[in-house]
């Protein structure tokens, strides 16, 4: 990889991380079937979280940080 691509992915990173505990959690909607019985079929929307772990933000940020560093080390 060259340097600007690595810088990159650390910007990424340290994005995501920060995003990852600003936001604390993933909405998402799921459908469920309720009722299937022969043609008659009923189904639900439901609103669900996937929670990220604020652990899981600090570690991209730090993860990102070392790429930016190692990806601005190998320009130099």
């Amino acid at each position: 990889m060259n340097n600007k691509a690595l810088v990159f992915v650390g910007v990424v990173l340290i994005a995501a991380g920060a995003m990852g505990l600003f936001y604390r959690a993933i909405p998402y909607t799921s459908r469920d079937v309720v009722i299937d019985v022969g043609p008659l079929k009923a189904t639900a929307e439901t609103s669900k979280t996937w929670p990220i772990p604020p652990i899981l933000g600090g570690l991209a940020i730090v993860a990102g940080i070392v790429v930016v560093i190692a990806g601005a080390r190998k320009a130099a």
